[in-house]
């Protein structure tokens, strides 16, 4: 038996940090394992806050909701913007 009159210490790991695009990568993947439309199902997320509109297949949902929902926005948007060129 431990003593209890000394402070016990302990170590938590650290989650390592996810980036969107790798989180939005695999949740696609999970989604089209499973048999949904990734982008609707994706959209619905996103429009929402739902996290029941991702499957929780391969940890999918926990990923997900590892980043804010206004960065997935962001990264959307930066990468239609970088494929569409308006020049």
């Amino acid at each position: 038996m431990s003593d209890l009159s000394n402070t016990q210490f302990f170590k938590v790991q650290k989650d390592i940090p996810v980036g969107v695009t790798e989180v939005l990568k695999q949740v696609y993947d999970a989604l089209v394992e499973k048999g949904y439309n990734p982008v609707n199902q994706i959209v619905g997320y996103v429009m929402s806050g739902d996290p029941t509109y991702i499957t929780s297949h391969n940890n999918a949902r926990s990923l997900i909701m590892k980043v804010e929902r206004d960065e997935i926005v962001e990264e959307l948007l930066r990468e239609y913007i970088s494929y569409k060129s308006w020049d």
